[in-house]
């Protein structure tokens, strides 16, 4: 995600990181480069322009040539202006009415019908709804049937009528029928086109007049750049939508229509999709992406992540095994478990400040824990409650039932005790002082 547009900028500041002295002119050129670089993530020339001048009048406003740190105060700047340019604050979406209605409008292909499935599995999952999805796209029956298979994935009811071609009528019996049955949100899914024309612009906005939606949302591949930047003004003039949401960020997307979208139409972005999986939507924090596009790292978003999937009970259980040396591969693969529902792993590690530049280069497989899991599978249930239990013969066989080698099983075997001495050591409090104590003193007293 902004692999490109972070390099740039990243060049572009080092000018002003460096020991040199800090001037005028090199002010001047970090700017004209910062330009240089938002115009190559396909921003518009008039927002890169606007940015840029800005960056550089409040540059030179704020003393930055006598500052003690002048290119730590610069990137400051640099990453405030970001934050302003893609609106600052995060937005919530409308979820107030009997039911909340929300109507989902984009172009064929940007991720319309997946987006709905994600947003009414966040709805369920963390405002603890009871969304109904509604199949609103007439002409493209495998879109009906993509809309059902997700909502049965996510445990959320969806309301189609194939027979029925009129998107109005869908709509607003879908909304009778949430009412009888107890749904607080409703989410329409509609049908799109390859590019902008009259006809889609006209079903779109008799269906808005229709059934009044509390929030309308615009989904926009990001990956298509200025293109959807302009697509989703020709949207807004029409029916004057809420928020946008950009889907395809864990994509090769060079920036340009999530710094555009925002100063272009005025609307904030209000989700943004990393990946293929239901849990893969986020809230967009302007702030955030701003540190992230800066190479600053999300520890925020990172943490939350976690919180999500932190199990208190779980937790307490896994301590008291821990203390009392239980620490088993069954244990093991319940962490890995959590782990991938966190998400995208080479996102996750992106969002540690420091690792994201580290690791650009890197293919990292979302299935990284998969020969693991292999591995763990190939165990019998005793030998996964009892590690000391696989010996030699033991580790042929888990190394031929999984698709491994021996070496793999005893890497793995090691790195399992390592972290279960390590664990331990960690739960148990003497243990702790006296590492503390043992550790060497750094210069000036400071452990």
């Amino acid at each position: 995600m902004f692999d490109s547009l972070q390099d740039k900028l990243d060049r572009a500041l080092k000018v002003l990181k460096g020991q040199g002295q800090i001037s005028e002119v090199n002010v001047a050129e970090t700017t004209k480069e910062i330009r240089r670089a938002l115009l190559d993530a396909d921003v518009n020339y008039k927002i890169a322009k606007s940015f840029s001048d800005s960056v550089k009048e409040k540059a030179l406003g704020q003393d930055v040539l006598t500052s003690i740190s002048p290119g730590q105060l610069f990137t400051k700047i640099t990453h405030d202006e970001l934050a302003k340019l893609m609106g600052e604050e995060q937005e919530e979406i409308n979820l107030k009415g009997s039911p909340a209605v929300i109507l989902i409008a984009g172009l064929q292909g940007s991720g319309k019908t997946t987006f709905s499935a994600k947003l009414a599995n966040l709805l369920k999952s963390k405002k603890s709804k009871n969304p109904l999805l509604v199949a609103g796209d007439v002409y493209r029956p495998a879109a009906i049937d993509q809309l059902h298979v997700l909502g049965e994935q996510i445990g959320v009811q969806v309301y189609s009528d194939k027979e029925n071609k009129n998107p109005v009528d869908i709509a607003k019996k879908a909304i009778n029928e949430a009412k009888s049955k107890g749904h607080d949100v409703v989410i329409v899914d509609t049908a799109g086109r390859l590019a902008v024309d009259e006809k889609m612009m006209d079903e779109i906005s008799a269906v808005k007049s229709a059934i009044h939606p509390q929030e309308v949302l615009f989904v926009v591949d990001s990956m298509t750049g200025q293109d959807a930047v302009n697509t989703a003004k020709a949207f807004n003039d029409r029916i004057d939508f809420d928020g946008v949401v950009l889907t395809k960020l864990d994509g090769d997307t060079r920036g340009g229509a999530a710094l555009s979208i925002r100063s272009v139409v005025n609307k904030p972005i209000k989700f943004i999709g990393t990946g293929e999986k239901m849990e893969a939507l986020d809230y967009f924090y302007p702030k955030r992406m701003a540190d992230r596009i800066l190479g600053m790292g999300d520890v925020v978003s990172l943490v939350e992540r976690a919180q999500e999937q932190f199990d208190e009970e779980k937790a307490r259980r896994l301590q008291k095994r821990i203390a009392k040396n239980q620490f088993d591969f069954n244990d093991f693969l319940d962490q890995i478990k959590q782990i991938k529902k966190m998400g995208n792993v080479k996102d996750l590690m992106g969002m540690i400040p420091g690792i994201g530049k580290a690791i650009k280069d890197v293919d990292i497989d979302d299935d990284a824990f998969k020969h693991v899991e292999a591995i763990i599978y190939s165990m019998t249930p005793e030998e996964r409650s009892n590690p000391s239990l696989i010996n030699g013969s033991r580790r042929k066989r888990i190394a031929s039932g999984s698709g491994t080698s021996v070496q793999e099983i005893n890497k793995l075997i090691k790195q399992f005790s390592e972290t279960s001495k390590m664990m331990k050591m960690m739960g148990n409090k003497k243990n702790m002082a006296k590492m503390m104590q043992n550790m060497p003193k750094m210069p000036g007293g400071m452990r």
